[in-house]
């Protein structure tokens, strides 16, 4: 049954708040366990209760944080790509299973990154005063290895590569697009700051919004680099089918007994309107 003005209206809001909550809530559950490290962080006081939260979460986070949100990402792509109506939950799960592998290794490399990188900052910005410089670049690489994140989930859900190239690519396409990468993050941190007001927004639509958000900025980065590929590969293509057009004039030429400055000529008009 299809509804029609108003109602139509209303009916679809309803179908898009129940998929992005139902998607939201299968990425919390199937990361239950990094979320149970990370309110028990918030909670806590003492500094060695915090460091062994901090320990926790980044032990789990590759095997429970990282496949769920790549297939979170997987459902979200579906419908940035136009097929909103795919059961979610299958294509959840069977997303989970397949990407399983490839996101938890990528998950260790990037916990491990994201922790050299976090203790080279703290140390060379509080023990060594006159090197603070270093502290300063290893801050940036650590922001731009963290914003690339949007960049792996999409990756894996949307290419058939091996994580070396995912994690390159991710990096590059970060530091060469930017901006797209820029209006990710700014979306995600309104999402967390109207969350911080009202949590159950968060529970509900937190994970998938964003997610969202990301996958929407990455196709469209995608789509227009795909774009400028075929274009150069166009032009290209006409330069060699100019340069063999002009090839062929002058061999025509030749055999006409045709003076050589002719063929020249020719060849060089025939390039231009090509």
């Amino acid at each position: 049954m299809e509804f029609k003005g108003a109602m139509g209206g209303i009916y679809r809001l309803t179908e898009w708040i129940t998929r992005f909550a139902y998607s939201n809530i299968l990425w919390l559950v199937c990361s239950s366990p990094f979320f149970f490290f990370l309110v028990t962080r918030l909670m806590v006081t003492g500094v060695n209760e915090s460091l062994q939260m901090n320990w926790a979460m980044g032990i789990v986070a590759p095997f429970t944080l990282f496949p769920a949100t790549a297939a979170l990402f997987a459902v979200v792509r579906k419908w940035v790509m136009g097929d909103p109506d795919v059961k979610i939950f299958s294509l959840f799960f069977r997303s989970y299973k397949e990407n399983y592998k490839q996101s938890m290794i990528g998950g260790i490399f990037y916990v491990l990154l994201l922790v050299i990188m976090m203790v080279d900052y703290t140390v060379y910005m509080t023990q060594f005063k006159n090197m603070q410089i270093i502290g300063i670049v290893m801050l940036i690489l650590l922001i731009v290895l963290f914003v690339s994140l949007f960049n792996f989930f999409s990756m894996i859900v949307h290419y058939h590569m091996n994580i070396r190239q995912i994690m390159k690519n991710a990096v590059l396409i970060t530091i060469i697009r930017p901006f797209r990468v820029i209006a990710t993050v700014l979306g995600s941190a309104v999402v967390l700051f109207i969350g911080s007001k009202y949590p159950a927004l968060i529970f509900f639509f937190g994970g998938s919004l964003i997610a969202y958000w990301a996958f929407f900025n990455f196709y469209a980065t995608f789509t227009k680099m795909q774009e400028q590929a075929e274009r150069i590969k166009q032009k290209e293509l006409e330069e060699q089918e100019a340069a063999e057009a002009g090839i062929d004039l002058e061999a025509t030429s030749g055999a006409a007994g045709g003076e050589p400055g002719d063929g020249d000529r020719r060849s060089g008009e025939t390039t231009r309107k090509d």
